[in-house]
């Protein structure tokens, strides 16, 4: 009796039941989870997507490119300001009066510099120790992939004189750096002059809690990244040194000086880095605050600030100023030797301006606030655009405009996608004939993509590779020399990509049809949105110029329809073509329109000199065009070519 109660009471069945029990609750809210995934909402929004897509997609490029031009608008453009509390309002007050020994210095350098035919090394060893500093000298070495044109340069050798000034109230662990480029020439012998001027009147001071380091480096960028590389001991390049047997504490912050002439005018500031990096705004800021207080002119991208923002023309003057930026933060090349700073997180600018004693206070003023930091600069924006340089445009008010051409490319993918899922399901909106069963006709569409990925990217890695690597066969079999090899074979391989055989998907059953192009479409649009989303995020300039000119041509690329015209299309939206109208554009904002020869030269020249960069200081805009953006254009060619 026990024993049949106890089996009775046996808990299997009760387990056996809770499940059934337990499945009622979930079925009651079934209902409820399943809005996201309800069939009639999706076929709802199917139907809005479909037919609304090009409407919205049109809507959105409009949206996208007048948030951009609105940037220039006064109200999304406020005053910039001050954020680092050491460097707040409070003035330091200029005693600098060695205006007339900075012209003597320049004088003598000139002199020294036209009879050693270069830099005086020696001559400038001795007047920076006669000075009071330590002084150092570091000889280096670089053989050019190829030959630079350009400056004429193919093995250069040079080297860097540095001066250190030790401070008397600190253990040697911040420092500054005030450098000079020695350019062939009489160009910026006054800049030389003003520093060593500096550089005397500095070591009478005694208030100084950062080493200074005063730097003059030869051929320019390459002096610059020899002298950097040694300094922190790292090897990114193939520059060969000595390496720097003086060194101070870690760079806090940096001003690169040019000068040009004994007579004031302007003062010009700029701030794009390599690969389009910019300064912590408040170094601007402290900047454009001194010329204020001495009461110097100041210019950004060669444009005087206007005060009336309220008018058509002033909105005119600062779009100009705003695309200049634009366009020089998209080259990714450094517009000075503050770019090449920036990459080991030290803030920097470079000043090209006019000799003048107010000038020679505004750098004092500079060096005493930067002298008064507590830590690195941190509190400011490090992603801006400058409409001028009382006003500044945030990473949050210019992300937008770009969101807006990104959702374009997300809104046609998303049709391609329905349209896809729709020919799956054999619904009623079926795309290809109805013989062939979609379960049978996705393998052979998957395989035919496999064909165009693997030429279009193999495209990509013989842009990369071949140009630098094949320059001596070139100049073996044809008459030019090894920079016009470089180049001609670029744009050889560029040009060769569209003439690759784009119909490889017809040897496979089923790789011709509409699924097939679909599909590739809809993996080219993700493709592109991936790569131009992280690119804004790394050099919005470049990510927003790319994304204006390949999105309209990246959403309307398909083989049914006029060939021509979207052929015409998509080539104009190449990145060679975008490079091409933006040197146009450049000259044409700077007033001195290129006539069509002189605008070739100018392109032929921009490629050169982007291979350079990339071998040189490790600018990424070659890799990326030539590994990324190109095969990703490429595969929109294969789809406006597919049978």
């Amino acid at each position: 009796m026990s024993l049949g109660s106890s089996s009775r009471a046996c808990p299997v069945p009760a387990a056996i039941e809770r499940p059934a029990r337990a499945a009622g609750p979930r079925a009651a809210q079934a209902p409820a989870m399943g809005l996201l995934s309800d069939p009639h909402c999706r076929r709802a929004l199917s139907r809005l997507v479909l037919r609304l897509n090009t409407p919205l997609c049109v809507l959105s490029y409009v949206v996208g490119l007048g948030w951009f031009l609105a940037l220039a608008f006064q109200p999304l453009a406020p005053r910039t300001y001050m954020s680092e509390n050491a460097m707040g309002s409070t003035m330091v007050e200029e005693q600098f009066l060695f205006g007339e020994r900075a012209l003597s210095y320049a004088r003598e350098f000139a002199g020294h510099k036209k009879k050693a035919g270069g830099m005086p090394v020696a001559w400038l060893e001795k007047t920076m120790w006669t000075l009071g500093l330590e002084v150092h000298r570091q000889p280096f070495s670089r053989t050019l992939p190829f030959p630079d044109e350009l400056r004429e340069r193919y093995m250069v050798k040079g080297t860097n004189v540095y001066g250190i000034l030790r401070a008397p109230r600190a253990a040697s662990t911040e420092a500054l750096v005030l450098s000079v480029p020695c350019s062939e020439g009489p160009h910026n012998n006054q800049a030389v002059g003003l520093m060593l001027a500096l550089a005397s009147y500095f070591r009478g001071q005694i208030y100084w809690a950062k080493d200074i380091i005063f730097l003059v480096n030869e051929h320019d960028l390459l002096g610059m990244e020899a002298w950097l590389e040694a300094y922190h001991d790292v090897n990114l390049t193939e520059i060969r040194s000595s390496g720097t047997p003086g060194r101070a504490g870690a760079i806090q912050a940096a001003i690169s000086l040019e000068l040009s002439s004994d007579v004031v005018t302007s003062f010009d500031v700029a701030v794009e880095g390599l690969n389009g990096q910019l300064p912590n705004l408040d170094l601007l800021n402290l900047f454009h605050a001194f010329c204020q207080k001495n009461g110097l002119l100041c210019t950004i991208q060669g444009k005087l600030p206007r005060s009336d923002w309220d008018s058509l023309p002033a909105f005119a003057h600062s779009l100009q100023t705003l695309l200049l930026m634009v366009l020089a933060q998209a080259s990714g090349q450094p517009r000075g030797d503050h770019g090449l700073f920036l990459r080991y997180r030290i803030e920097a600018l470079t000043l090209r301006g006019i000799n003048s004693f107010r000038q020679y206070k505004t750098l004092e003023g500079m060096f005493r606030k930067l002298n008064n930091l507590l830590e690195r600069l941190h509190q400011s924006y490090f992603f801006y655009l400058l409409p001028s340089l009382s006003r500044f445009v945030s990473i949050g008010v210019y992300m937008p405009a770009f969101g807006f051409l990104i959702l374009v490319l997300i809104l046609k993918a998303l049709d391609l996608w329905m349209k896809l899922s729709k020919s799956e399901t054999g619904g009623a909106e079926r795309l290809w004939d109805s013989d062939h069963a979609g379960g049978e006709e996705s393998r052979p569409g998957l395989l035919a993509l496999v064909p165009p990925l693997v030429i279009c990217h193999a495209a990509g890695l013989a842009l990369y590779y071949l140009p630098v690597l094949g320059q001596h066969v070139a100049t073996q079999h044809f008459p030019v020399s090894e920079a016009e090899a470089v180049v001609l074979t670029v744009i050889a391989i560029y040009v060769a990509g569209m003439a690759l055989p784009h119909n490889t998907h017809r040897v496979l059953a089923g790789g011709g049809s509409d699924r097939g192009w679909m599909t590739l479409k809809l993996l080219a649009l993700l493709y592109l949105a991936l790569q131009l989303g992280c690119l804004a995020l790394l050099n919005f300039s470049l990510g927003f110029l790319l994304a204006a000119t390949m999105v309209p041509a990246a959403a309307a690329v398909q083989p049914n329809g006029p060939k021509v015209l979207l052929a015409a299309l998509l080539v104009v939206a190449t990145p060679a073509a975008t490079l091409l109208l933006g040197i146009f554009l450049q000259r044409e904002l700077v007033e001195a329109p290129a006539g069509a020869g002189e605008g070739w030269q100018l392109f032929l020249a921009a490629l050169a000199q982007g291979l350079l960069q990339h071998h040189l200081y490790g600018s990424f805009l070659c890799p990326l065009l030539a590994l990324g953006t190109y095969p990703c254009w490429l595969l929109l060619w294969n789809v406006l070519c597919w049978k």
